[in-house]
């Protein structure tokens, strides 16, 4: 009668571990209910490029709002935890461990900034949470790859090819080039000098403003003794719209080109139609104001049912795009989704997003190479 009690109360244990062990191993990764997927972002929503996020965040909420009232992802409704960083790298950091530790999100999605992201990466690639979207095209996020972080948008150096290969074909090679001066600015300025180098070419004068920054005046009279015919610009609205107008004051009339991250209706908005018009700003998102492209039509819907009116802009389409990937690759891991499922299935897929197509592998985690340049007509319009 010992003997067999012992043995039962073996058994009894054995299996209460068994269940432990296997309750343990099958539980399911933070952010994953039982009717919620919980997302995490980080952008500016206040100070000076507090634009960006906001628009960034509403194309997002308008494509998850879509998806939500329409069940789901298998019956789990998305929300979107988006925290506020003032494109400051400190916040970016913290942030990002708020958001994992104890907003305990699922994954990551739509960061804004090249810096902020470049330090934020060491805290979610050690917790292992995928990032999938940054709002930068720098090479320092792209080269070595990182396992967990996934980008959207084509790089500064697929931008600056583009810009300097279609002023060079003008006959324009007197280039200058103005810089913010952190990873975002840095990337550009060193995509604008090899694709130069192509050319056999050299930036004839270069300026730079620090993050946050307008004070503009020591770039505008280091890049006037160069007299350029063209100035491309790697900075953001603000500083870019006040070194036009003071490059312009000083008697220089070159050919300005910027970067995608510039935002068109925020330059029209900040100097006003006429003094915007002519400046060129290279593109990586679809042309959101046309809807003849399936995911644009889908966008003007979204949008307009979320917000009921038509705030269309090119980073209100980044956010919608960076949803409209996620949820497309979430459905792909059914029912028991986790990070680690997230990123093989990443790895290993193409998603046509409705006209933009997005592709990676273990060894390229950059997603598209589109670009469009386009400059702004005399209504303050964005023309292609």
């Amino acid at each position: 009668m010992l003997i067999d009690t012992i043995k039962s109360l073996i058994i009894t244990v054995g299996a209460g571990l068994l269940l432990t062990v296997g309750g343990s191993a099958g539980a399911a990764d933070p952010g994953i209910g039982e009717s919620t997927i919980t997302l995490g972002m980080s952008a500016p929503f206040s100070g000076p490029n507090g634009a960006y996020g906001k628009e960034m965040k509403e194309g997002a909420m308008a494509y998850f709002a879509q998806l939500n009232a329409a069940g789901g992802i298998l019956g789990r409704k998305i929300e979107l935890v988006a925290l506020d960083d003032g494109y400051e790298t400190e916040k970016t950091v913290a942030n990002t461990r708020k958001l994992i530790n104890e907003q305990k999100v699922f994954a990551l999605m739509a960061y804004y900034g090249s810096s902020p992201t470049t330090e934020a990466m060491k805290v979610f690639a050690e917790a292992r949470v995928p990032l999938l979207g940054t709002i930068s095209g720098a090479g320092s996020l792209r080269t070595p790859v990182n396992r967990y972080m996934f980008h959207l948008r084509a790089s500064y150096a697929d931008e600056t090819e583009a810009i300097v290969n279609h002023l060079v074909g003008l006959g324009i090679n007197q280039i200058a080039v103005f810089y913010q001066n952190d990873g975002f600015g840095k990337s550009g300025l060193d995509g604008v000098v090899a694709a130069l180098a192509h050319h056999k070419l050299k930036p004839v004068a270069v300026g730079s403003v620090e993050r946050n920054s307008l004070d503009v005046a020591a770039a505008v009279a280091q890049i006037a003794k160069g007299n350029p015919q063209a100035v491309i610009m790697a900075t953001l609205y603000k500083p870019t719209a006040e070194f036009v107008r003071q490059m312009r004051k000083a008697g220089q009339m070159p050919q300005f080109s910027t970067l995608s991250p510039i935002g068109a209706d925020l330059l029209v908005a900040e100097m006003g139609a006429k003094e915007a018009h002519g400046i060129g700003i290279a593109q990586v998102m679809p042309y959101p104001w046309n809807d003849t492209t399936p995911v644009v039509k889908e966008f003007h819907k979204a949008i307009r049912a979320f917000t009921k009116q038509g705030n269309y802009s090119y980073y209100g389409i980044e956010g919608f795009l960076n949803a409209k990937l996620m949820a497309e690759a979430l459905k792909k891991l059914g029912k028991d989704p986790t990070r680690e499922k997230l990123v093989t299935t990443l790895e290993s897929s193409n998603f046509d997003l409705g006209g933009y197509r997005v592709g990676y592998s273990p060894t390229n985690h950059n997603g598209s190479r589109f670009v469009d340049l386009t400059v702004l007509g005399r209504d303050g319009r964005v023309l292609r």
